[in-house]
């Protein structure tokens, strides 16, 4: 009696497969093959991805478990029992980096159930051809699904998530009265003259969400006062995500069979002047000299923790209240404020207090550089990996693999040289002398006429992790950055 193989049964369920073969057919099939050809699937070794895509496998968990699975010592089956190879893959160089894995580096064979293609070798040859039937049919369903959605559009199907003041019932979007009178309230106040942030303010004042649950921000307001929805229209763009760009010349607009919230005369009028200040806005991330000020991207806000950003003529400006999200606007005179931070910087220079030392962020949603460099580390470790098997499934060559390792681990070593250089010093009174001469020698560099911007801006942002400044209290509380000799 022959001894029985151990197999794990591998099964992707998309959309068409609702129509074309269940998952539970699918396996009971795989379960007969197995049964007839001395294979046992234990339950621990069934593997389904449900609704996913087979284009891309780092978005398969059930997928990536079983290759994890697979690379375990000693071999934990012998083969892969699928019902059809697209289940596998629909993309032929993933296609290829597995199954080469797989059967040359772990000895485990990747089997269609339902397309025999023999132990010879003109079975690569069929395995090939059936690979590439596959990635056509996934790239023409693609064309078809688009071209199907283009039609509809064109005739103002809906095919997108329902717009704040709508709901949809049977296909058709149906106003939210609630909802719809905050939309005419938000075009109304807009013509009449209030801007984008004190708009969203007010809603945000009013506990109203959008509906993922954000608070509104300008954006969010002129991606309302622009959107045709509201006056019986839907718009839809075949190349991709509008991004903004209103105008884009693929983008489908359609008469539909929603009521609308608006009249037409209101809405031109709210085109109008959303003409008028979008040709006013003069916002900029730094001072119109075309350089990057120094004091860019370092600087935030004490209540919402949002960066300041430049305004005309000389302010900084919370970036969360000019978007309606904060509360405070925050806004201070460039000159006074860089006078703050210098002062502070000449204090702390003379000062004879001992520093505090942590090598954690203060900004709760910014990462660490401890964290950061982890990350890198990480990421590295993983090509390191996939660089190896390439090489063993021979993929890469012997030589290019060892130049590409080469310069891995050269950026390894150099990111855990930088990790070390992050925990405290020990000799923490050495080091407070230290931090006062860098310091010094900043506060000079920035007072200096002769620095560019740019070395500016380097020079402060090398010592400084974070810079919060509150109006009401008119303060600043810089964070200094740990460096080492």
């Amino acid at each position: 009696m022959p001894v029985e193989k151990i197999a794990a049964a591998y099964i992707r369920v998309s959309t068409e497969d609702q129509l074309e073969y269940s998952p539970n057919a699918q396996l009971a099939e795989i379960h007969k093959y197995a049964a007839v050809h001395g294979y046992v699937i234990p339950d621990a070794f069934i593997y389904m991805d449900e609704g996913i895509s087979g284009k891309q496998t780092i978005k398969r968990d059930a997928f990536n478990q079983m290759i994890g699975m697979a690379k375990r010592k000693p071999r934990p089956f012998d083969a892969i029992l699928l019902w059809k190879f697209s289940r596998f893959a629909r993309n032929r160089e993933d296609s290829i980096v597995y199954k080469s894995m797989l059967r040359k580096q772990l000895g485990i064979d990747v089997i269609s159930i339902s397309e025999p293609v023999g132990d010879d070798k003109m079975s690569i040859i069929i395995e090939a051809m059936i690979e590439a039937m596959d990635e056509y049919y996934s790239l023409n369903l693609a064309e078809e699904v688009k071209r199907g959605m283009t039609e509809k559009a064109r005739r103002g199907g809906l095919q997108a998530t329902p717009a704040f003041g709508y709901r949809v019932e049977n296909n058709i979007l149906v106003p939210v009265p609630e909802e719809a009178a905050l939309v005419e309230s938000v075009f109304h106040k807009f013509i009449a003259g209030e801007g984008l942030s004190p708009i969203a303010r007010w809603l945000n004042a009013m506990g109203v969400t959008t509906h993922r649950g954000n608070r509104f921000e300008n954006r969010t307001i002129e991606y309302i006062l622009m959107n045709p929805v509201y006056i019986g229209k839907l718009r839809w763009n075949p190349s991709g995500k509008t991004r903004r760009e209103y105008d884009n010349e693929h983008i489908i607009l359609s008469d539909a069979a929603h009521a609308s919230i608006i009249s037409p005369q209101i809405w031109e009028a709210a085109q109008r002047r959303m003409a008028e200040v979008k040709a006013r806005w003069r916002y900029h991330a730094r001072p119109l000299s075309g350089h990057k000020d120094w004091l860019s991207g370092l600087v935030r806000c004490a209540s919402c923790n949002r960066t300041l950003i430049f305004t005309k003529p000389h302010y900084w400006k919370c970036n969360g209240y000019a978007h309606g999200s904060c509360h405070t606007a925050q806004h201070i005179r460039d000159e006074t404020l860089k006078s703050m931070i210098l002062e502070r910087l000449k204090h702390d220079a003379a000062s004879n207090a001992r520093f505090a030392y942590r090598a954690a962020s203060p900004r709760p949603e910014v990462w660490s550089d401890r964290n950061a460099y982890t990350e890198q580390l990480r990421q590295i470790r993983t090509k390191l990996t996939r660089l190896r098997d390439a090489y063993l499934s021979g993929i890469e060559t012997l030589e290019r693999y060892g130049e590409i390792k080469a310069a891995l681990e050269q950026q390894a070593a150099a990111i855990e040289s930088q990790l070390q250089a992050l925990d405290p010093p020990a000799d923490t009174k050495k080091a407070d002398a230290l931090h006062r001469e860098r310091i010094r020698s900043v506060a000079a560099l920035l007072e200096s006429s002769e620095c560019s911007m740019e070395e500016k801006h380097m020079a402060i942002h090398s010592i400084v992790e974070a810079c919060v400044f509150n109006k009401s209290a008119n303060s600043i509380l810089l964070t200094y950055r740990l460096f080492t000799t």
